[in-house]
C-alpha cells in the first residue's frame, strides 16, 4: 500500500472517530455516530494492514494520538478556563490524555499485526482484540473509557438491548466485528505481498461473511428483545432534577453563595408545585459543607420539611471534625469528599453518599510527593487539599415513599459525575437493591463543547444496562429523564437555568436484574480469554514449525 493512501486512511480514522461522537455545531448536535461508528474501525484497520507489529504499533499510537486529542478538544476548557492554568498546559493536556488512549489503540495495532503475520486474523479475533482493550482501559491506571467505541452506538434501537447482556462492550465488538468483515473484501479487491494465493481468493471468505452474519443476527436479536417487551408494570414516582446554571468561575465565590442558594431553594418550591416527590439537585449545588456548617444544613432540612419533598443534595462531606474540635490544631485530621446528602420530607437527614472513583489530577493529584511541588488539582474551590474517596458504591433508601407494590420505600442509587463512566461501578448500584438511579453532575467544567452531550450518552447506556430509570441533574446541563433502554424521553439545553419533572419507573427489588447486574463485564473476559487461546494456538504452531 502507498503511503499516501496508508496516510488518508489514517487521517479517515481520526476524523470519523472524532464525528462518531455528539458535538455542538450551528446552534444543534451533531451525532454521526450511527455511521461513523462502522467506519472508523474500517479505516484503521485497512491503514495496518501488511504492516510489521512494530511499525503498526508506531502509527497506531499517532491515529490515536490524532483521533482522541480531537475528541478531547473540552480538556482546554477545563485546565484552562476553569483551572486558570497556561495555555500552552491547556494545548499540551488534551493531548497528553489522548496519548494515554493512543496507547491502547497503538497495542491494538500491534496484536493485529502480530496475529496476521501468523494467519490468524478472522474478523472475531480483531474484534476480541479491540474490546479487550477497551475493557482494559476501563481501570489501567485508574482507568479513563471516554469515548469507548461502543458509545456510538446510542442510536441504534436494534442494539441497545444487548447492553443488558453485554455492556457497552458488546457494541465495540459489534462495531469493529463488521468492520473487519468488510474489510476482508477490501483485502481480496487489493492483494498484498502477503495476501493468500489466487486461487484461494475465488473461494468465498467464510469469516466475513460470518462476522457479517453475526452482525445482522445482533441487529435482528436486539428488534426481538424490544418487539417482546411489554410496558412495566412497575410503580412511578414523581421526580424533579434541577439546573441552577451556576457559572464555575463564581461557583465558590463567597459572594454568590447566598445567591446560589436561593435559586436552588426556588427551584425546588417550583418543582414541587409541579408535583415533584423528590427533587435532585446537582454536583456540589449546596455553597459548602452541611457537615461543617449547622446553618446551612437547617436552611436545607426546613425546605425539604416546608415543601414536603425528599431531597438529594449534592454537597462537600466532611469526616474529622469532632478531632478537630478536640485538637484546634489538627487540620490535617480532616477528610473532604464529594457527597450526596438525603433528607426526608420532614427534614431528617438520611445519611451521605460518598463518591468512590475520584478524577485523577481533577480531585487528587497522584504522586503528590513527586508532583505537588509543579502542579495541584485542578477542581479546588470546595477544598485546598485532595478530595478522599469513599468506601464503595452503595444504595441508599428513602422511607416512606408510598409508591404501591409492597414496603413504603424507594431503594436508589446516586452515582456523583466522574463514576458513571465506569459500567461495572455503576452496576453495583443496582446490584445493591437499587431501583432507580439518581445521578448527579457539574458539567460546567466542559463549556460549550461536545463533552456535555458525550457524557448524556455514558450516562443513557448506564440505565440500559442496568435496566433502570435514570434521573440526572447537572448544573449548567445536559439534565435529563432516562428510561430503563437508555432512551432519553426529556432533557435541558445547556447553560440555561432550568429543571425537569416528570414520571419515572421504580424497579422493584430483585425485579427484572439484567445478566449485566449479575454477572459484570463476562463479555470482556471471554475476549480475553478467546486471545490467550488464540496466543497459545500460534506459540504451538510455532514449535510445531
Amino acid at each position: 500500500m502507498r503511503t499516501a493512501h496508508r496516510a488518508l486512511l489514517l487521517g479517515s480514522y481520526a476524523l470519523a472517530t472524532f464525528l462518531a461522537f455528539p458535538h455542538p455545531a450551528l446552534g444543534t448536535v451533531v451525532d454521526l455516530g450511527w455511521v461513523a461508528t462502522w467506519l472508523a474501525p474500517l479505516a484503521l484497520i485497512l491503514a495496518l494492514r501488511g504492516l510489521t507489529p512494530r511499525r503498526a504499533l508506531g502509527l497506531g499510537f499517532l491515529a490515536g494520538l490524532l483521533a482522541h486529542s480531537a475528541v478531547l478538544h473540552w480538556i482546554y476548557v477545563v485546565t484552562v478556563t476553569y483551572g486558570h492554568a497556561p495555555r500552552v498546559v491547556g494545548v499540551i493536556a488534551p493531548i497528553l490524555l489522548a496519548a494515554y488512549i493512543a496507547g491502547f489503540t497503538a497495542l491494538f495495532g500491534m496484536a493485529v499485526a502480530w496475529l496476521e503475520r501468523r494467519g490468524l486474523t478472522s474478523p472475531f479475533a480483531i474484534a476480541a482484540v479491540w474490546t479487550a482493550l477497551d475493557y482494559l482501559r476501563s481501570f489501567a491506571l485508574s482507568g479513563f473509557p471516554w469515548a469507548t467505541l461502543g458509545y456510538t452506538q446510542h442510536q441504534n434501537p436494534a442494539l441497545m438491548p444487548l447492553v443488558a447482556w453485554t455492556g457497552v462492550y458488546g457494541l465495540s465488538f459489534l462495531s469493529v466485528l463488521g468492520a473487519a468483515g468488510v474489510s476482508r473484501f477490501f483485502a481480496r479487491l487489493r492483494p498484498t505481498t502477503d495476501s493468500p494465493p489466487a486461487s484461494s481468493l475465488r473461494r468465498p471468505d467464510w469469516g466475513a461473511w460470518g462476522a457479517l452474519g453475526v452482525v445482522v443476527l445482533a441487529h435482528a436479536s436486539g428488534m426481538a428483545m424490544n418487539a417482546s417487551r411489554t410496558a412495566l408494570d412497575w410503580p412511578a414516582l414523581r421526580v424533579a432534577v434541577l439546573q441552577g446554571n451556576i457559572d464555575q468561575g463564581v461557583k465558590w465565590s463567597p459572594e454568590w453563595a447566598e445567591r446560589t442558594l436561593v435559586i436552588y431553594e426556588e427551584l425546588t418550591r417550583e418543582a414541587v408545585a409541579e408535583g415533584a416527590e423528590v427533587v435532585v439537585w446537582p454536583e456540589t449545588a449546596a455553597p459548602g459543607s452541611l457537615d461543617s456548617d449547622p446553618a446551612l444544613r437547617e436552611r436545607i432540612a426546613a425546605l425539604a420539611e416546608d415543601t414536603g419533598a425528599f431531597l438529594v443534595v449534592g454537597a462537600v462531606g466532611i469526616d474529622g471534625l469532632e478531632s478537630l474540635i478536640r485538637e484546634p490544631t489538627e487540620l490535617g485530621e480532616l477528610k473532604f469528599f464529594d457527597s450526596a446528602f438525603l433528607f426526608d420530607a420532614a427534614g431528617r437527614s438520611l445519611g451521605r453518599y460518598d463518591k468512590t472513583h475520584l478524577v485523577p489530577f481533577g480531585e487528587y493529584l497522584p504522586f503528590r510527593r513527586i508532583l505537588g511541588r509543579f502542579i495541584r488539582a485542578i477542581a479546588t474551590g470546595s477544598t485546598s487539599q485532595d478530595v478522599t474517596a469513599g468506601k464503595s458504591p452503595r444504595s441508599m433508601v428513602l422511607p416512606g415513599l408510598d409508591i404501591g407494590g409492597g414496603e413504603p420505600s424507594v431503594t436508589v442509587g446516586v452515582p456523583i459525575c466522574y463514576e458513571l463512566l465506569f459500567p461495572d461501578l455503576v452496576r453495583r448500584f443496582v446490584g445493591d437493591g437499587a431501583g432507580v438511579l439518581f445521578a448527579i453532575t457539574n458539567d460546567a467544567w466542559y463549556g460549550r463543547t461536545g463533552a456535555p452531550y458525550q457524557f448524556l450518552v455514558m450516562t443513557a447506556m448506564r440505565s440500559a444496562e442496568g435496566r433502570v430509570w435514570t434521573a440526572r441533574a447537572a448544573n449548567t446541563g445536559v439534565s435529563a429523564l432516562i428510561d430503563d433502554r437508555g432512551r432519553v424521553r426529556e432533557q435541558t439545553r445547556i447553560f440555561e437555568r432550568d429543571f425537569l419533572v416528570g414520571e419515572v419507573s421504580v424497579r422493584p427489588p430483585g425485579v427484572g436484574d439484567s445478566f449485566y447486574v449479575r454477572h459484570g463485564d463476562l463479555f470482556a473476559w471471554l475476549c480475553w480469554g478467546g486471545l490467550l487461546a488464540l496466543s497459545v494456538r500460534a506459540w504451538v504452531q510455532g514449535r510445531g514449525r
